[in-house]
């Protein structure tokens, strides 16, 4: 049985511990937080024998094999090397540093510890996205992905939720050096590191605000991207982050030499797209059955997963849990690479630069 502890307990944290609590041969024995009634109320929610608001303490009297952590990112490289030097293996959420300096140093730390260490990415353990990943090993796409275009948006809600989070200037994603976007992006630029080849990398990014946010009166914060992302192969990747879009789309469309697959992450499906033309009119119509088909097949598919209580709103976050449980134990490889999370590090850390060099120079 894994002894596991919790560190930050927010709304994320709640997410983690109920994966946990669902997952065999593990236990949430202690949960640690700044504010000691936070860690209390997730301990009692779920039934650990723990709390503090001290980690040290925590490490010392409860000695959990893992710690999970769900605090803001300013905080997760202390945090992390932290329980790495105490012996504990570690799941961060993401962003899963500030910088890729900080991701290498933790990263070698994990190395000469022989610890396990990986990042809360889960939307690359959907159902979906784990299909995804099986039909590309198969040979679907035909050879290597060619192009990769990610739409990933965010809901700032209505304007009353905006404005107040805008008046809250001490939140701590005013902090990150790429500020909201630096806090979203993660998901989607690990979707494309999986995918590119190397690390060497050009990016081209340029972010701005949205008409939303300038009429509310915030003309600083940037929430808006699109960025060109191509790597040593020439595998391409163009990224589309908005609070804008309705609907505000979760999309990944891997093209191959062949076919292409289109995920969509916030309806559960996932379509084969045949590289294959017809003469004539035929092209109008005999895809557009094939594409309803499998719309159907994902629509009978989602409810077979619901009806069998697998179709939670985090089963990624499940499902990568015990992926990195069963590397623990098994002693065999992280469910991401070390080399995905660092070159996920990078692009971040160019996209950043490439938005915000105006305001450095400045």
């Amino acid at each position: 049985m894994l002894r596991i502890g919790i560190v930050g307990c927010g709304k994320i944290a709640e997410a983690h511990a109920e994966a946990i609590k669902h997952t065999p041969e593990a236990e949430l024995v202690a949960t640690c937080d700044l504010e000691i009634l936070m860690a209390r109320q997730l301990a009692e929610r779920f039934a650990a024998k723990a709390f503090y608001d001290d980690l040290a303490q925590m490490l010392a009297e409860v000695k959990p094999e893992v710690v999970h952590i769900t605090t803001p990112p300013q905080s997760h490289y202390i945090i992390a090397r932290t329980c790495l030097e105490a012996g504990c293996h570690v799941l961060v959420e993401k962003p899963f540093t500030v910088n890729t300096e900080e991701a290498e140093s933790l990263i070698n730390l994990a190395r000469a510890k022989s610890l396990k260490l990986t990042v809360g990415t889960d939307e690359q353990f959907s159902n979906v996205a784990m299909e995804m990943r099986e039909l590309i090993k198969q040979g679907w796409l035909g050879g290597d992905p060619i192009h990769l275009d990610v739409y990933y948006c965010y809901d700032l809600g209505d304007e009353r939720y905006a404005r107040a989070f805008l008046k809250n200037r001490s939140h701590w994603i005013w902090q990150l050096p790429g500020q909201l976007i630096q806090n979203i992006i993660p998901h989607a630029v690990m979707k494309i590191a999986e995918y590119l080849n190397g690390s060497k990398i050009k990016v081209i990014a340029e972010g701005f605000t949205s008409h939303f946010l300038k009429n509310l009166g915030e003309i600083r914060l940037k929430d808006e991207l699109r960025a060109l992302i191509v790597d040593e192969n020439q595998t391409s990747a163009y990224l589309t982050f908005s609070t804008s879009f309705r609907p505000p789309l979760r999309q990944l469309l891997i093209c191959g030499p062949e076919n292409s697959l289109l995920l969509d992450q916030d309806h559960q499906a996932l379509v084969r797209i045949p590289g294959r033309t017809y003469k004539s009119y035929l092209d109008k119509t005999l895809p557009l059955n094939y594409l309803a088909r499998q719309y159907r097949k994902n629509l009978f598919k989602n409810i077979r997963l619901f009806l069998k209580k697998k179709f939670q709103m985090k089963r990624g976050l499940f499902n990568l849990i015990n992926f990195f449980y069963e590397s623990i134990k098994k002693d065999g490889p992280e469910p991401i690479p070390y080399e995905q999370i660092l070159l996920g590090s990078k692009i971040v850390d160019s996209i950043v630069s490439e938005v915000y060099k105006d305001s450095k120079q400045n």
